[in-house]
């Protein structure tokens, strides 16, 4: 088992940034690769980016390249997002899953989940 629990989210102005974290615990954290998700009112769980047991790969899903920036400190056990050039479009539920195994940009491949962490852009 592996549990994960973001923090960060909050309240920010078109235009802002933000960092969100994802702390684990449990099993052995480099032993999976990670993703960020989210998903806005009544929309479908969405890829935001992906990053490999050691630090790479790392993938994007194209509306956040150039804006979103995903880490991993192992010896941490915390996975990071740093979100900068925030638009509306952005304001969701975000959500950090693990997997063993590669990256992916499918939710459905995800064996772990945190409770999510709220990023609302105001316009």
């Amino acid at each position: 088992q592996v549990q994960l629990v973001e923090s960060g989210g909050g309240v920010v102005q078109a235009g802002g940034s933000l960092r969100l974290s994802c702390a684990a615990s449990g099993r052995t954290f480099s032993n999976y690769a990670m993703g960020w998700f989210r998903q806005a009112p009544g929309k479908e769980r969405e890829f935001v980016a992906a990053i490999g047991r050691w630090g790479v790969p790392t993938t994007y899903a194209n509306s956040v390249k150039g804006r979103f920036t995903i880490s991993r400190d192992n010896a941490k056990n915390t996975l990071s997002l740093q979100v900068n050039s925030l638009n509306p479009e952005d304001t969701a539920v975000y959500y950090c899953g693990a997997r063993s195994g590669g990256t992916s940009d499918n939710p459905t491949e995800y064996n772990y989940w945190g409770q999510g962490t709220q990023v609302t852009v105001s316009s």
